[in-house]
């Protein structure tokens, strides 16, 4: 996939806004069902757009390690309504392993429609409330892409208008190497591929 090529091409056709655009890759895909098959993985790019992470904890109750902190007595008082918001503030959620029967019985069904549930795949849930454990998963997720199919096309931010092309370049070629990994029939799957800036129109990235 020439991914530079076409960043040109749509920063030579893209009006200039007055904020940071964000840059998405469009992976169209056919002979896919999404109702009966799954893409469901994670991308660490090191140069991502900064995630936001919240955490549900039991004992530790201030940190600069993530965004905000959710308290047992939180828990308590913070209604599903809420928390629906609070879905869609944050990134990631990570938890306490103590704090997950909580957490799963009461927001269990916000969280899961926003595909935003703790983790265990990528660490999300914490067997031990650490600081630095913390700290080393906030980190790991600020950087974390989630790739999850729910249609017959994956759009996937991946970086800023700001940014440098060759640094887009990589991570849109990291993005789709991973999407083609996890696709069940690889190319076969492949409709077309396309990149787009927030209000712009998509570019199709030439084969």
């Amino acid at each position: 996939m020439n991914f530079k090529e076409a960043l040109k091409q749509l920063r030579d056709i893209s009006e200039k806004r007055n904020f940071d655009q964000t840059i998405e890759i469009i992976v169209n895909l056919k002979n896919f069902d999404p109702q009966r098959e799954s893409i469901n993985t994670f991308l660490i790019l090191e140069n991502a757009q900064k995630k936001k992470v919240a955490a549900f904890l039991e004992k530790i109750t201030k940190s600069e390690a993530v965004s905000k902190i959710f308290t047992k007595s939180d828990l308590e008082k913070i209604t599903p309504k809420e928390m629906k918001k609070f879905s869609r503030e944050f990134d990631y959620f990570v938890a306490s392993a103590k704090l997950m029967p909580v957490v799963a019985s009461k927001f269990g069904k916000v969280l899961g429609v926003a595909g935003k549930m703790p983790d265990p795949k990528i660490g999300g849930v914490l067997m031990q409330e650490q600081e630095e454990l913390l700290k080393q998963l906030a980190e790991k997720l600020e950087k974390t892409i989630k790739i999850k199919a729910k249609e017959k096309s994956l759009k996937i931010a991946i970086g800023k208008e700001s940014m440098k092309d060759d640094v887009l370049a990589e991570n849109l070629d990291k993005t789709f190497k991973a999407v083609m990994a996890a696709l069940p029939k690889k190319e076969f799957n492949l409709r077309n591929v396309m990149i787009k800036f927030t209000m712009s129109k998509p570019v199709k990235v030439k084969a």
